[in-house]
């Protein structure tokens, strides 16, 4: 019987050129695929919700794969893991890709389609203290930041606003540039400064260049209330520069209203 499954994944991506298959590179779709393809004794290809860039980590990607399976639902996620992880068995087994969860879901659910809202954080590190071992997950700024500024200029972001000033060339071209943004929010932990913003849908490197404008107003290169000007203009010229990918991190997809932070009528947060 065909089944449809929603995988839940995370993943590091230091290592590979992106979400998204391509020939002859490592990328997480082609990865998982593979390990998919193995466990299950046929060919798999995986829908996912988000095609991130290379360098940016996942906490909960969203991706459906469909057909006839042998392998019980609740085994999935074990048995891809332990082949992620080059054969380490258990539970806790870990690669640089994790299968945190599968659902079976109904046989017309799509895991981008159907997404409502999808949450990012970004992490910028604040502590001027270079670390090794963290220069693949933080865009080490070094020095402390206006965060009121920051946070004076995110208000005019948050809205339904056409944020093509946010958006890169090279991406997929897309019938509209009109976004919402539900909520952003600038938080301070132990010299880190965490930007987590939720919208019914991002633009290409759009967070990134968010992030790089807010930055630039907490270094005091920009006035917190020219975003709104920045925003109606329509020119990414004139918005900030694009943030490393490294220190963003998908961090949640929504399929349902209700669960979207920010979203009149939510009743939860980020889980």
């Amino acid at each position: 019987m065909e089944r449809n499954l929603l995988l839940t994944i995370e993943y590091d991506g230091t290592d590979f050129f992106g979400w998204q298959r391509q020939p002859n590179v490592k990328t997480v779709q082609g990865t998982l695929e593979n390990a998919l393809s193995t466990v299950c004794g046929r060919e798999i290809k995986v829908e996912g919700t988000s095609r991130t860039d290379a360098g940016v980590h996942a906490y909960g990607q969203r991706a459906t794969m469909k057909g006839n399976f042998g392998i019980p639902t609740d085994r999935v996620a074990l048995a891809v893991n332990n082949r992620l992880s080059g054969g380490m068995r258990g539970k806790f087994a870990t690669g640089p890709i994790r299968v945190r969860e599968v659902r079976e879901m109904p046989l017309d659910f799509h895991a981008r389609f159907d997404a409502k809202g999808k949450t990012y954080i970004y992490k910028l590190d604040i502590s001027g203290k270079p670390d090794v071992f963290r220069r693949n997950y933080y865009y080490e700024i070094g020095r402390s930041l206006d965060l009121w500024a920051m946070r004076q200029a995110a208000r005019q972001i948050i809205g339904t606003h056409d944020f093509q000033c946010f958006q890169s060339t090279g991406g997929t071209q897309r019938e509209t540039t009109v976004r919402t943004i539900y909520q952003l929010q600038i938080v301070e932990r132990n010299g880190e400064v965490h930007i987590e913003v939720t919208g019914d849908g991002f633009l290409y490197n759009m967070v990134r260049i968010i992030t790089g404008t807010l930055v630039e107003v907490g270094l005091g290169r920009r006035h917190p209330m020219e975003l709104e000007a920045v925003i109606r203009g329509k020119d990414r010229q004139n918005a900030g520069h694009t943030a490393p990918p490294q220190g963003l991190y998908l961090a949640q997809i929504y399929y349902d209203l209700k669960e979207v932070p920010g979203y009149e009528g939510s009743t939860s947060g980020m889980g």
